[in-house]
């Protein structure tokens, strides 16, 4: 309930990926929460689209400053219509689009504790020192939460008071753990070991219970704290000597909360320490930049003004006033040591003169940080920041910076959108950065992001720019909460076009270009050659590895920069590549995700994530693929050449279309009931019974020890109980998905679907004898493989293909439509979790709700705003290095979670090289390097000679993507003629297909050896042009 009394609910449908971050009570104390955000600036606006999106219950903006040219750089809902204008109430209407849950509106009059009183949080933007801390001490005293912060061309600041005691009821992102226990000792105290395949992610402190105990029963139903021993071992603080002997049963962690304690900003900025490192290569300069912003907020109060681009004698004077405020401080107080190097005087001459510049990624990734702060606040869920946070990009400055001041030419403001961006970086680089032609591959949250990024700084903006966009999803409710260009009257619409006009509506002079298409081979004839060498560099916004990997070679073999970027919840990261100077996406990748064994699956799991895995296959089985197969027995007639050729997997597909098309077709919604029914009672009785038939609880294996042990546990058979809601869930979801499938009216009425069930007869179970069920992954394949144990199944496929084509012959029309699994679509989610919590039930694993269900079985990726504010925002630094051709140190790959928080980023690395010699001579080479050959499409002999001239090599294969198109040891009449044919002929001889004519490049894969030494030599590919 809120203050009001009234319940809040949370529109699952609109919040689902956050909810995955925030969890369900922190997003309803988020929608009681009222935030006031002073200040209406990129930053402020940015803070504000961020909370907003996530939902709070309502957020106040004031500021009455009018609206400048510079403030176009970085405040996306202002435009030249509005210079002039208050800006707080110029954007507020735009705001309130963002979210119809969340109450928008704009105040003019003076702060006042009454209105202060009104709010849970207070974010103050561009706000001088002394009415920060005047606010402050009221909001410390009545324990309403404070946030500061600024954005001073490439530097910021943020600062954080919650309060004498803020509650964190959850520190960090980590889910609580919960384990498969292997053992517990019977000793003082006791030793837990839980199964090897996974850590147990405990520390010492840690609170646990034990569920599903067999055995030591004793701990059930208690807490215990735990001593870590090992990454899979841990003593809990109770004397088992003289329990029993511990069986089976499963530890979870009860994750703890704790009071923080914030000092008044008063305090804080005469001792700020300790500050929060962003950047561990910077390590002095967070409390240097602590002492300049102090020294930037006097200056103000004194000169009523910030520094000016460019002037070099108000650079000094702030390092004057710099170096008194630290030369002044009291015992106690804090003091910067390295206030007079000669690095630290040119960096306070940088934030000096670039002081009254704001540009869009500085505020996307301090408003993403600050964002973040704000939904703490109002949660309580993840620690805040304690309590300043300074960050900088000093390295993406021009060169012209000398001495930290740009020449006063170029930074003098131009009376245009971009003069916040040229107040910093300077026209010279404000011109490069119109005329750049980057392609971003994602139209999503991080796409969304980028292009509003972009079209602030100008990128594409000029006759010699563009950018192109391309996504084949079209939007939907889900993507409301972070894709922040949609609105609900876009729902269904193509992501890349909708968000290609909201881009260009924010910055009318953008040359964007949507495409609706996925960046596969199959498009290859669109984003072609030409399209490729047209472009100044890729950028990702992509949410699968494969995807990003298809990127990666292109970003090679055309020698383009790529810039990648990934959120998961509160956790990002970015990556730099530059081609021939740093490492490429691809050579460097996380280890696949571990997969379920086939058993496990089938017939031994032990937690829920088996179980999930186990009911989404056997859905996509009984509703997707056994109708898809149905479907193309009736109308393709060479469907039995695509079946798979061992004759039991034949047989098995036979099997399922004579159930569907003749045995199970159901004529009624009652035969949809009486289906679910039957296959509860095999799926979660029969096979059950089954399976311990074959095995029996007391079973032991050769070696004597018991069989059903450690992660095998023995399951239980579930008798149906209509009254379960489980079993009525179970039953209703799949009846009426069945119903689907036939065209058949859907039927969700209880007391009906009750009724039909007691006219289901079940038949008895009986054992089978003979039956082989599989303990290895080993056996499963063997199995599958072996012909059926009863009769030949190639006999048995000829039996039921003449009663299919007596039935239903080819050609009938029976009306049937496969459904596909979709995790967003509750009457699929309620299956899917049903069925995997009834399995889970058998083997007593803990059951889970259809939210975590549809989380694990979706493989959805958690996410929320404001990390993808953050990661794009320092993906666009990276870019405006790139521009300038900075040096290798001057990138940074990123990680970070906001939850913690912490920040790391490193250098780039180096492409790994490797070293050949041709004709005598050491040639070092990497991923990025190939040999061109710029001939024209030459004869195969031609290209022999070349490759022997050129470079001393004699050939001894070429292949062609898959195809071998010359090997030595090959059919000599094949070669011979094809000596004398084209590159492009032996392609078409080899592979039957023509070369597009589209096609600029072909790619061949060469093994050559050294003609003098004879020794094999290593070479990178050969990129072959056809048009000379």
């Amino acid at each position: 309930m809120d203050s009001n009394g009234t319940t809040v609910e949370v529109d699952e449908s609109l919040y689902s990926r956050q909810l995955y971050v925030m969890g369900r009570e922190a997003q309803k104390r988020m929608a009681k929460s009222d935030v006031l955000i002073l200040g209406a600036n990129g930053l402020g606006v940015e803070v504000a689209k961020n909370v907003i999106l996530a939902g709070v219950k309502k957020v106040t903006l004031k500021d009455t400053n009018s609206c400048k040219w510079e403030d176009l750089s970085a405040q996306f809902y202002l435009t030249e219509k509005d210079i002039g204008k208050p800006r707080a109430k110029s954007c507020i209407e735009k705001l309130a689009e963002l979210n119809r849950y969340v109450k928008v509106c704009c105040i003019e009059e003076e702060i006042t504790p009454i209105i202060l009183d009104q709010h849970n949080v207070v974010v103050l933007i561009d706000v001088d020192l002394k009415n920060q801390i005047e606010i402050d001490d009221y909001c410390h005293e009545k324990g309403i939460c404070f946030i500061s912060a600024d954005v001073r061309g490439v530097f910021a600041s943020v600062f954080c008071d919650f309060g004498l005691s803020f509650y964190v009821s959850d520190k960090d992102d980590a889910p609580a753990s919960s384990c498969l226990v292997c053992s517990v000792t019977q000793d003082n105290p006791a030793l837990v070991t839980v199964m090897d395949d996974n850590r147990h992610g405990l520390e010492t402190g840690s609170i646990v219970t034990f569920s599903r105990v067999e055995g030591m029963v004793e701990l059930e139903n208690r807490t215990f704290i735990v001593t870590e021993k090992s990454p899979y071992s841990f003593e809990i603080d109770i004397d088992s000597t003289h329990l029993k002997p511990f069986v089976s049963g499963y530890v979870n962690e009860i994750k703890q909360g704790l009071n923080v304690s914030f000092k008044r900003l008063r305090d804080a900025i005469l001792d700020p320490e300790p500050i929060m490192e962003t950047d561990f290569a910077k390590f002095n300069k967070p409390g240097l930049l602590h002492q300049g912003f102090r020294a930037l907020h006097e200056f103000k109060s004194k000169y009523d003004f910030l520094p000016e681009p460019g002037n070099a004698s108000n650079a000094e004077e702030l390092i004057n006033i710099a170096k008194f405020i630290n030369s002044n401080a009291k015992e106690g107080e804090f003091k910067c040591e390295d206030i007079e190097k000669e690095d630290s005087i040119n960096t306070l001459k940088a934030l000096a003169c670039t002081s009254r510049g704001i540009v869009s990624p500085m505020c996307a990734l301090i408003g993403g940080i600050v964002g973040q702060e704000v939904l703490k606040a109002c949660s309580g869920k993840f620690m805040p920041i304690k309590q300043w946070l300074y960050f900088d990009s000093e390295e993406s400055l021009p060169d012209l910076c000398k001495g930290g001041v740009m020449p006063p030419e170029e930074v003098q403001p131009q009376n245009c959108r971009y003069d916040g961006q040229i107040m910093v970086f300077g026209k010279t680089l404000h011109q490069s950065l119109l005329k750049q032609s980057l392609f971003l591959v994602g139209a999503g949250a991080i796409g969304c992001e980028m292009l509003k990024n972009w079209a602030l700084m100008g990128i594409g903006s000029s006759s010699k720019g563009s950018v192109r966009i391309t996504d084949m999803d079209h939007i939907e409710k889900s993507n409301l909460s972070r894709q922040f260009l949609f609105r609900k009257n876009h729902i269904g619409k193509p992501k890349s076009v909708i968000a290609a006009e909201v881009a260009k509506s924010m910055n009318p002079d953008m040359n964007i270009i949507p495409f609706e298409l996925k960046c596969a081979k199959e498009t290859e004839n669109v984003f072609c050659d030409e399209f490729y060498e047209n472009l100044t560099g890729i950028c990702n916004a992509l949410d699968n590895v494969e995807a990003r990997l298809y990127m990666d070679q292109k970003s090679l073999f055309y020698k383009k920069p790529m810039f990648e970027s990934g959120t998961l919840g509160t956790k990002g990261n970015t990556q730099i590549v530059i081609p021939y100077m740093t490492e490429n996406y691809g050579a460097s990748r996380d280890p696949p995700e571990k997969s379920i064994p086939v058993c496990t699956l089938k017939n031994f799991p032990n937690q829920i994530e088996h179980t999930l895995q186990w009911a989404r296959d056997w859905f996509e089985g009984e509703f997707t693929q056994t109708v898809n197969d149905a479907k193309s027995y009736l109308t393709n007639q060479h469907f039995e050449s695509t079946l798979p050729a061992q004759p039991n997997l034949k047989l098995e597909t036979y099997k399922k279309i004579e159930f569907t098309l003749i045995d199970e077709r159901p004529k009624s919604f009652d035969d949809c009931v009486a289906w679910a029914r039957i296959c509860f009672q095999n799926m979660f009785y029969n096979t059950i019974a089954q399976l311990l038939h074959n095995f029996p609880v007391d079973s032991v294996t050769s070696s004597g020890t018991p069989f059903w042990t450690g992660a095998k546990r023995p399951p239980i058979p579930l008798v149906f109980d209509p009254t379960d809601p489980l079993h009525l869930a179970f039953i209703s979801s799949a009846s009426n998905l069945r119903a689907s499938i036939y065209k058949i009216e859907n039927n969700f009425n209880t007391d009906y679907i009750l009724s039909s069930l007691e006219r289901v007869l079940v038949p008895d179970f009986a054992p089978a004898d003979g039956v082989k069920i599989a303990v290895t992954d080993a056996e499963a394949k063997e199995n599958r493989e072996n012909g059926s144990a009863f009769g030949d199944p190639d006999l048995q496929c000829k039996k039921l293909v003449q009663k299919l084509s007596e039935a239903v012959p080819f050609g009938s029309n029976v009306d049937i439509d496969p459904i596909e699994f979709d995790k967003d679509l509750d009457e699929h989610m309620v299956l899917v979790a049903s069925a995997s919590n009834l399995r889970a039930r058998c083997y007593k694993i803990p059951e889970a709700d259809i939210h975590k269900s549809k989380l694990i079985a979706g493989k959805i990726i958690p996410a929320i705003a404001t990390t993808t504010a953050l990661v794009t925002g320092l993906v666009c630094l990276e870019i405006i290095k790139f521009v300038q051709e900075k040096p290798l140190e001057a990138y940074k790959n990123w990680f970070l979670t906001l939850s913690v928080p912490y920040f790391t980023c490193s250098e780039p690395l180096p492409p790994t090289s490797q070293t050949s010699v041709i004709k005598g001579k050491e040639w070092k080479w990497s991923a990025w390097d190939c040999i061109d050959v710029d001939k024209g499409d030459m004869k195969l002999s031609e290209f022999f000679d070349l490759m022997k001239d050129e470079y001393g090599l004699e050939v001894s294969m070429v292949s062609y993507g898959v195809s071998m198109l010359y090997s030595f040891f090959g059919d000599k009449r094949k070669i011979r003629r094809r000596m004398d044919m084209t590159m492009t002929e032996v392609i078409k001889d080899v592979n039957g297909v023509d070369v597009l004519p589209s096609q600029k490049y072909l790619i061949f894969e060469v093994c050559a050896m050294d003609i003098e030494t004879q020794d094999d030599v290593d070479i990178p590919y050969i990129r072959f042009k056809l048009q000379k």
